[in-house]
């Protein structure tokens, strides 16, 4: 009778398995959750036939990394004649979907005044521009899911109306993953994607970066605005109606700015009317000439020049629904 054969199958599948661990080490590429499986196998002779065995399958669930990145995206002291608004990006550099906490700090260290923090805005349509249909946020709230690599663009509202002139302030952004923070190593057990844990990465799962404001230097913010005279004597949007753009550029802070240009494209479905160009009530010509404005069929462009910060220079022109 022959003897038994001593095959360690599952010797040879935790070989496999401790050949397949250095991979973890590049866990951050790859998706958490991703189940990493493998079978081992061995083949012998036996009584004159050759036999294959198979080991259990070994399983191993990526954990999430948990990583963020902050950096602002201002490239000099943005302007501010009362209320400040500086731009940051927060980028999710970890391995699953994670929300991150933002807080903004204006008592920064050095600071010749702390602008007062009104509210954090996310960029809730990704233009990357301030605008009042963003969503805002507590100091200290959430930016919601972000995927991996994926980022959001956070807007620190600040108040600099008290300031002194000509001063410059930094003001700081943290942004902390909504499930802990902790040094690179740290387990969260059972919070991680896909049920596994979660750890915290290189970044210790937190991130800080810091813009600056400049006080009481003149700034402008656009406000656009339509209305409607319809054939019929109505303001109904139909072919044939008269549509009046309004463009004013409110001129805020102290000092004056210099060169200001205002530019529009006409709406596609629509004809400039001629002659309907005009700034704050005068009417300019349609042709490139001395008194600054310029309309064709593709857009108007108008030359205001020097404005003093609390003036509102405006800009009027005609466009026809085709």
């Amino acid at each position: 009778m022959l003897a038994p054969l001593n095959i360690r199958v599952p010797l040879i599948g935790l070989a496999v398995a401790i050949a397949a661990l250095p991979q973890l080490a590049r866990a951050e590429g790859v998706r958490a959750g991703t189940l990493i499986s493998n079978t081992a196998s061995a083949s012998y002779d036996s009584g004159g036939a050759r036999q294959t065995v198979s080991s259990n399958e070994v399983q191993i669930r990526v954990d999430e990394l948990l990583d963020v990145a902050v950096a602002s995206q201002d490239s000099a002291p943005v302007p501010s004649g009362g209320t400040g608004v500086l731009t940051f990006r927060v980028t999710n550099s970890g391995n699953g979907p994670e929300a991150f906490v933002p807080t903004a700090n204006s008592a920064v260290a050095g600071n010749p005044f702390d602008p007062a923090v009104v509210t954090l805005v996310v960029d809730s349509n990704g233009d990357g521009i301030y605008n009042e249909g963003d969503a805002a946020v507590a100091n200290g709230g959430t930016t919601g899911l972000l995927d991996s690599d994926a980022f959001v663009t956070v807007f620190v509202v600040l108040d600099t109306a008290s300031a002194p002139d000509g001063q410059t302030a930094r003001v700081e952004l943290t942004a902390r993953a909504q499930t802990g923070t902790g040094t690179p190593g740290t387990v969260f057990a059972g919070q991680g994607d896909g049920g596994g844990d979660a750890v915290a990465g290189g970044s210790g799962a937190d991130d800080i970066a810091a813009g600056a404001v400049v006080t009481s230097v003149a700034s402008v913010v656009l406000q656009k605005s339509a209305t409607i005279a319809d054939p019929f004597g109505g303001s109904e949007p139909v072919p044939g109606a008269v549509v009046t753009f309004q463009i004013v550029a409110q001129i805020s802070g102290s000092g004056s700015i210099t060169d200001l240009a205002i530019t529009d494209a006409i709406p596609a479905t629509t004809t400039y009317r001629s002659g309907s160009l005009r700034l704050d009530g005068t009417g300019l010509t349609d042709a490139a000439d001395a008194d600054g404005g310029q309309a064709s069929a593709s857009g108007i462009a108008v030359q205001v020049g020097t404005a003093q910060a609390g003036s509102n220079p405006t800009v009027l022109f005609d466009v026809v629904i085709d």
